[in-house]
This record gives structure tokens, C-alpha cells and sequence, in this order.
């Protein structure tokens, strides 16, 4: 084993840590924005330490950019999704809340 595959060993190793810490966040937190925030920060984290530890594997200087582009891609649309999400939960919530009473007549 050479310095190139202990490399990718190491970073390939804490991609998937953070995809399991990811994933015990979506099952052990509470509410949706929580798990929601588990998730996108770990997944992203974990395919990208994946991503770097694939790169010293690979022949290619095109195949590097596209593993690059590939996960360029997932963190654009992850966050636009976890956007959409997390805005539909929020006005949900603003719907459910009662407005309190106005005291009419004080001053």
C-alpha cells in the first residue's frame, strides 16, 4: 500500500463517517429543520472528503474534474432543495401558530 491509497483510505474512511453521522442525525433529532440540517451539512461534507480521497485513484485528468463537477452539482442542488424544504416546514409552522388576542380599547 502506497502513500496514494493510504490517502484515499483516510479520506474515503471520514466521507463515511460523516454520511453515518448524517444519518443518525435524521433518525435522533426531533423536528424537520434539524434533520434537515444533519443531513445537508454531512452529506456534503462526507461526498466530498469521498471525492478527494478518489482523486489521487484516478488516470485521468477528466475523470478528477468530472468527480469535481459531479459534486459541484450535488451541493448547488442541495441546497436549493433544503431552500424549498425548509420553507415550506417554516410557513407551515407560521400557519399553525394562533395570533394572540388584540386588546382592544387600552391605551
Amino acid at each position: 500500500m502506497n502513500l496514494a491509497d493510504s490517502f484515499s483510505v483516510i479520506f474515503c474512511l471520514a466521507g463515511l463517517f460523516f454520511f453515518f453521522a448524517g444519518t443518525v442525525g435524521l433518525i435522533r433529532f426531533p423536528d424537520v429543520l434539524s434533520r434537515l440540517h444533519a443531513l445537508t451539512k454531512a452529506d456534503n461534507l462526507g461526498l466530498g472528503l469521498i471525492v478527494i480521497g478518489l482523486l489521487p485513484q484516478l488516470s485521468s485528468l477528466t475523470d478528477g474534474l468530472k468527480l469535481v463537477l459531479v459534486w459541484g452539482l450535488v451541493i448547488f442542488s442541495s441546497a436549493a432543495c433544503s431552500y424549498l424544504i425548509a420553507s415550506q416546514v417554516i410557513n407551515e409552522q407560521a400557519l399553525k401558530t394562533p395570533t394572540p388576542p388584540s386588546v382592544e380599547g387600552k391605551s
